[in-house]
Parts: C-alpha cells; structure tokens; sequence
C-alpha cells in the first residue's frame, strides 16, 4: 500500500474515523516510514491547534436584556394572569376613589380657608393670627389636591400630614385637660386626622415616584 494510501488512515485515526484498513497494517508501515512518521507529528500538531483554537464568542448580554425590556413595555399584559389583572383592576378602582376623597377634602379646607384669609376673621380679636392659619391651611390643601392629582407622590406628604394631626391632637388634649378651650371647638381637628390617614392609604396603592415596587407593589399608571 502507498503511503498516501497510509496517510489518509492515518488522517481517518485522528478525526475518529473508520480506517478502511487493519490497524496493524498502519502501525507496521509507521514503524518502517519515517516520512509518514514526520507527517503524522505535523498533522497532530494541525489537529491540536485547530481543536485548541480560542473563539470569539460575541456578549449579546445587553442586546437580550433591551429585547427582552422592550416586550415587556410593548406588550405588559402579556406577563400578567387574570388573577392578577383583576387584583391591578381593584387597586385601579380603590386609588381613584381615594385620589376622589382626597380631592375633596383639599377643595372643602380651601373653601374654608380662603374666606379666612381675606377677611381675617376667624380667631376673634386677632385678624393677623387668623390670616396665619388660613395661610397654614391653604398651603396644606395644595399639598393635598398635588397628592390627588399626582397620587404617586402620596408618600411625601405622608409624614407632614401625620406630623400636623399629632401635634393638633395633642395640644387639643392639652387646652381641654386645663380648660383652655371647649371639645366642641376641637372637632374639626379630626379632619386633619382623617386628611393623613386618606393620604396614606392613597400612597399604599400607588406605585412610588420612579416606578419603583413598593408600596402594594401594582405598578399602575397615574
């Protein structure tokens, strides 16, 4: 046999192939050849490095992760189950009655205290003073109607008006302990209890400034 013949058996060896041939015969003529010795050692050597070869294997990382984001804002209901959809819908609901109550009460304080604030009648004797508070609770019903036009910004206000509502409790209870005033003139300071907690459950159910997931973490639009 020629050593052309052995070398394409001996290329078949190294690629796992059939020889089409005794292996012996091959061994016996390597041993007797040293040219076709010499191309073995080349041809291993080929096979090495073609096997070793590094490659070149592009990061398609961000390329995936901006498809996948780009779905997603496509098409957001299609990650989202009825369950789910119908657990977003009642929130949906919820917010809007309370964005409502909220709206209301800032109209109804600034409804009282504009008059207040143009007359300066309201604390008897003391025009200045009462022009004061009117200022007071016209710059807090902003801040409400603000959290009920952009109710994702409920949060902010959260600690002012739960601040507002302590401190008037308190020195209602105070001023009533030591006879400095009637519970029927402190009523109306339950209102700004009621103002906190209605800005705080509006910020329960909104998602946070930034789309963040706290809160009821139902990512809603405004």
């Amino acid at each position: 046999m020629t050593c052309e013949q052995m070398r394409v058996a001996l290329s078949a060896r190294l690629d796992g192939e059939d020889l089409q041939m005794s292996a012996s015969v091959l061994d016996t003529h390597l041993v007797a050849c040293s040219d076709c010795r010499a191309w073995l050692v080349r041809a291993e050597r080929v096979n090495r490095a073609v096997r070793l070869q590094a490659v070149d294997v592009p990061d398609l990382t961000s390329a995936v992760l901006a498809k996948v984001s780009g779905d997603r804002r496509a098409d957001p209901g299609r990650l989202t189950t009825p369950a789910s959809s119908a657990r977003a819908a009642e929130i949906r609901g919820r917010r809007q009655i309370l964005r409502l109550a909220v709206a209301v009460a800032a109209v109804a304080q600034l409804a009282l205290a504009v008059p207040v604030l143009l007359s300066g009648l309201g604390v008897a004797d003391d025009p200045h003073t009462s022009r004061e508070m009117a200022s007071f609770d016209i710059a807090l019903a902003v801040g409400f109607a603000l959290a009920a036009y952009r109710p994702a910004r409920a949060r902010a206000f959260v600690p002012v008006a739960f601040v507002l509502a302590a401190c008037l409790a308190a020195t209602s209870a105070v001023d009533m302990a030591t006879a400095n005033t009637a519970m029927i003139h402190e009523v109306g300071h339950l209102a700004a209890v009621a103002q906190a907690a209605l800005l705080w459950a509006l910020g329960r159910v909104s998602p946070p400034v930034g789309g963040g997931a706290g809160g009821s973490a139902v990512l809603l639009p405004a």
